[in-house]
């Protein structure tokens, strides 16, 4: 029989309660930024994967944590909306790589603009110096040896 946990306390319970909250606004302002473009909030999110540079398949699936069935049919969407594109990685032609067009990396940097107001004003009430405890601990929290 396995030992159970101490069950977290009340403090631990309010902070994890606290970032989920955050964590579902975000995602619920992210699809919105992402419709007013008409796009899935997957399909944004990809976008936002690929806008740095190309990427293979395989890898967007793991990022994405879905079966990289799921990112053919995502990249298929986009592809057909010129955003995206795909070809033969020059290292092993086997692996395809996904990368965003022209268009898709200005739609990306649109999105990220459309994004900035979700925590601006939460964090305007913050001083600087307590933006940047709250950037540290949250590194940490993520095991960012930076942080």
């Amino acid at each position: 029989m396995t030992e159970r946990a101490t069950p977290p306390d009340r403090l631990t319970r309010e902070v994890v309660e606290l970032i989920g909250e955050i964590v579902g606004r975000y995602h619920q302002e992210y699809d919105q930024a992402a419709a007013a473009y008409s796009l899935t909030g997957a399909q944004a999110r990809m976008l936002a994967l690929l806008a740095p540079g190309p990427s293979p398949m395989r890898l967007l699936a793991e990022q994405l944590k879905c079966e990289p069935s799921n990112v053919t049919g995502i990249v298929d969407r986009l592809e057909s909306r010129g955003l995206v594109e795909r070809h033969p990685s020059p290292e092993d032609r086997r692996v395809k790589l996904a990368e965003a067009t022209e268009e898709g990396r200005q739609t990306a940097a649109r999105l990220r603009e459309s994004l900035g107001d979700f925590a601006q004003t939460p964090l305007a009430g913050l001083t600087t110096e307590e933006r940047t405890a709250l950037r540290d601990l949250l590194r940490r929290m993520l095991g960012d040896p930076a942080g």
